[in-house]
């Protein structure tokens, strides 16, 4: 601590704030956060003197302890928006913690530097720093797991959707090949697929083929009920197709009942039916 018994550290990162940019800018340089393919020293340089401008600003409060206040807010935020921009570019957590932890290298040179020949001075400063930077470096990782938590969901979504087609085989006719694990976030999907393309061809029959599906189990059933009964309101009747042997001494052990529902050992069985209730044959030319 100086004299008074503040921290020199608002004092340090205000007037030398020039050298400890270049310095830092070494630090990161060093730590391989300077690489192009990610970005350019020019992004990189402008980054670094804003986030360092709003840290002295932030300082000058006298609050070095405490970043959730409203002094930080503007810190903190610049933290975020750098978090997220380098998730998206493909940085790792180690990298983005990085740019607030290459930081300390400068500001505690400068440090010794101010209270050279005041050992106690020196630890407690660097003390204080090393919190300080320590909680702003927290803080962009859990900015960075934040951000990429929304990206993986936002890609399940995406997958869930791509994964859950229907397709029209027929006039009056759609399939809907399921593949995977069912849960409720994906039967959800699955139905309203089914049932805004139902509303789309006016389809009298839709098949339920599972043959992809690993397993099943008295959820995973209920969601296929759910999913016919759904269907029936909309005026279209459901065959289930793709029942393996295993499938169907596994229904039958968990006391399933299907008993009101079609269903079919192969996807073309379940074809074939339902053209023949729909007024088509099929005959070999």
């Amino acid at each position: 601590m100086s004299l008074n018994g503040k921290s020199i550290i608002p004092e340090i990162l205000k007037n030398y704030q020039a050298g400890l940019l270049t310095g830092w800018m070494k630090e990161q340089a060093a730590a391989g956060l300077r690489r192009d393919n990610f970005i350019k020293e020019t992004e990189l340089r402008q980054q670094s003197t804003e986030f360092l401008s709003l840290l002295t600003d932030a300082t000058q409060s006298g609050n070095l302890t405490n970043i959730q206040t409203s002094e930080w807010n503007r810190v903190r935020e610049i933290l975020t928006s750098i978090s997220n921009s380098r998730a998206r570019q493909g940085f790792s957590p180690r990298d983005i913690a990085l740019f607030v932890f290459s930081f300390k290298q400068p500001l505690f040179e400068q440090l010794r530097q101010e209270l050279a020949g005041n050992s106690d001075a020196i630890a407690d400063e660097i003390w204080l720093a090393t919190d300080l930077l320590d909680k702003l470096g927290l803080w962009t990782t859990e900015a960075y797991q934040k951000t990429r938590e929304e990206v993986i969901m936002r890609q399940q979504e995406e997958l869930l959707e791509l994964s859950t087609p229907v397709v029209k085989l027929w006039e009056g006719i759609l399939a809907l090949p399921l593949i995977g694990t069912l849960d409720s976030a994906r039967t959800q999907i699955v139905m309203e697929s089914l049932l805004q393309k139902i509303v789309e061809t006016g389809s009298e029959f839709a098949i339920i083929d599972i043959t992809g599906v690993p397993t099943v189990d008295t959820l995973v059933a209920q969601h296929l009920l759910k999913t016919v009964a759904a269907a029936r309101l909309m005026g279209t009747d459901c065959i289930i197709s793709g029942i393996r042997p295993q499938i169907a001494q596994t229904i039958v052990h968990l006391g399933v009942d299907l008993s009101d529902v079609v269903t079919k050992g192969t996807l073309a069985d379940a074809f074939v039916m339902a053209l023949e209730r729909t007024g088509f044959s099929i005959s070999r030319a």
